[in-house]
This record gives structure tokens, sequence and C-alpha cells, in this order.
């Protein structure tokens, strides 16, 4: 998966983002949802979508930015 940054209306919810960015759900991480990425501004509209690979590369540029990476986070060094 990937992430993208995405600008859509005020409010959006995941659905809304599926719908306006040409997406299936099969190729949008539910789990992870839809997340809202400036709260000091929220009227920016920019919110952040874990897609896959062919829908991060089909998201018009105008639209957002990304592909991100997104790496695992694990823990560093044996548990204490």
């Amino acid at each position: 998966m990937f992430l993208v940054t995405v600008r859509l209306p005020p409010g959006a919810t995941l659905a809304q983002a599926i719908r306006h960015l040409g997406l299936s759900e099969k190729e949008v991480d539910t789990g992870y949802g839809l997340v809202l990425i400036d709260r000091v501004d929220p009227d920016r509209s920019l919110y952040g979508l874990r897609v896959s690979e062919a829908a991060a590369r089909r998201i018009d540029p105008a639209a957002g930015e990304g592909p991100h990476s997104d790496p695992r986070i694990e823990p560093y060094g044996p548990p204490s």
C-alpha cells in the first residue's frame, strides 16, 4: 500500500473520497480510513489515504500528492 495526500471537500468521508477519486474499495485500505492531515486549518481539506500501487498511479496529480513511502514501524532492538 502507498500513502497519498489528497484534497477533498471539507468533512469528506471515506466513501465520498473513494467515489471522488474513482477508486474501488478493494484499492483502498479501509481499516486505515481517511485521515484529516491539517487539524489546525481543516479548511485546507488535506487528507491522507492508503491505496494500492495501481490506484496511487491513477490519482490525478491535481487532486493530491504522492505516493509517499509507508514503512512498517517496528521496535528497535530486543524488548526490554
